[in-house]
């Protein structure tokens, strides 16, 4: 399944998304920046994509870590898990925070993170004075077991 995305370059430099393989769900996005930016353990840095995108009404683009950026040097998004509206126009920038224990630096047409396109339900809510009984009820935090 496929869904069309516009998208717009704000700086002649931007990178396009693009998919790793053919059944990729995240497309890679690219550093949009004039010059290396170093980021210190423990800080985050608002990394530049260089695009603004169109998201569809009814869908929402995901921003998730790329794993081997994460795994290998400890760079992921601030929020864990950034999202765009549809109703957003704004350049795409990627919060990306440094969990390691060295300063990293990242270079321009780096991959940064991936973008996720995906169809969403808004919720009605509604007021209740009580909720359907469970098996599990109140169980919060580890209540179902660590197996």
């Amino acid at each position: 399944m496929t869904q069309s995305v516009k998208i717009k370059k704000l700086n002649s430099n931007a990178i396009i998304p693009t998919y790793g393989t053919e059944f990729s769900a995240g497309a890679d996005l690219y550093a949009c920046i004039e010059e290396t930016t170093t980021i210190s353990a423990g800080e985050t840095a608002f990394i530049k994509t260089g695009l603004a995108m169109e998201v569809p009404v009814g869908f929402a683009g995901f921003i998730y870590a790329r794993s081997g950026l994460a795994c290998k040097k400890g760079l992921a998004p601030a929020n864990k898990v950034g999202v765009i509206d549809a109703d957003y126009r704004g350049e795409v920038v990627v919060a990306l925070h440094n969990h390691s224990k060295n300063a990293i630096a990242v270079e321009h047409g780096e991959r940064i993170a991936q973008l996720v396109i995906a169809p969403f339900l808004t919720a009605q809510f509604e007021e209740a004075d009580e909720l359907e009984d469970t098996i599990r009820g109140t169980g919060g935090f580890g209540s179902t077991g660590t197996k």
